[in-house]
């Protein structure tokens, strides 16, 4: 791609850094940006850049948070006695918006991928095991993607926490196979919360 300006060509080369954003849409985007007012792009900058120094992770749950502590965390309407855990911040979102859940959250912050060298020492494991072991829990659903990288940590999660005698329990199975959480309508999310199962269950012995 040919570019006029070595401006515009350093823009478009950033936005095309973006998930999902090729050259020809980054160059939409950075046109877009530049037909709008000063003031209007700056606020955009402005707040890209405030995020990135400014945003926190929440000391308890590991959620993406303003302050030291998450809303869900603070809440004192939240049952914080039952844990739903998830791979990143955009499940935390998927699961809010069915509106079938009360409990709060723990953010693994990824899944276990030997592929990818991503390893349960990589990920918010450990703080999930002391969270368990050290405060009052009577249940801890493993709300993970169904693909082969959820199934391998839920079953490793499994293993972590069966010792603490608690019910361990999944979303039941409205998830197709190889599906997001992110990308599941809120209805059958939602349902899927509802109706969760005991793991074990659904371990093939």
């Amino acid at each position: 791609m040919n570019f006029s300006s070595k401006l515009l060509e350093d823009a478009v080369n950033e936005f095309s850094k973006l998930p999902g954003v090729g050259q020809k849409t980054a160059l939409r985007l950075v046109l877009h940006l530049l037909n709008r007012e000063t003031e209007e792009v700056e606020l955009f900058g402005n707040s890209i850049i405030r995020l990135r120094n400014e945003i926190k992770h929440c000391s308890i749950c590991h959620n993406i948070s303003d302050n030291q502590i998450c809303e869900i965390c603070s809440a004192t309407k939240r049952d914080r006695e039952v844990i739903c855990v998830v791979e990143d911040t955009r499940d935390v979102m998927a699961v809010e918006n069915t509106s079938q859940y009360f409990g709060v959250y723990h953010v693994l912050g990824g899944l276990i991928s030997p592929m990818d060298g991503i390893g349960p020492s990589d990920l918010f494991i450990d703080s999930l095991v002391q969270r368990v072991a050290t405060t009052p829990v009577k249940e801890v659903i493993l709300a993970l993607s169904a693909t082969m990288e959820g199934d391998t940590t839920l079953f490793y999660l499994y293993k972590k926490l069966k010792e603490f005698q608690i019910p361990i329990t999944t979303i039941a199975k409205g998830i197709a196979f190889g599906g997001e959480l992110e990308y599941a309508d809120e209805i059958t999310l939602g349902r899927s919360i509802v109706t969760r199962v005991p793991y074990e269950n659904s371990i093939i012995k």
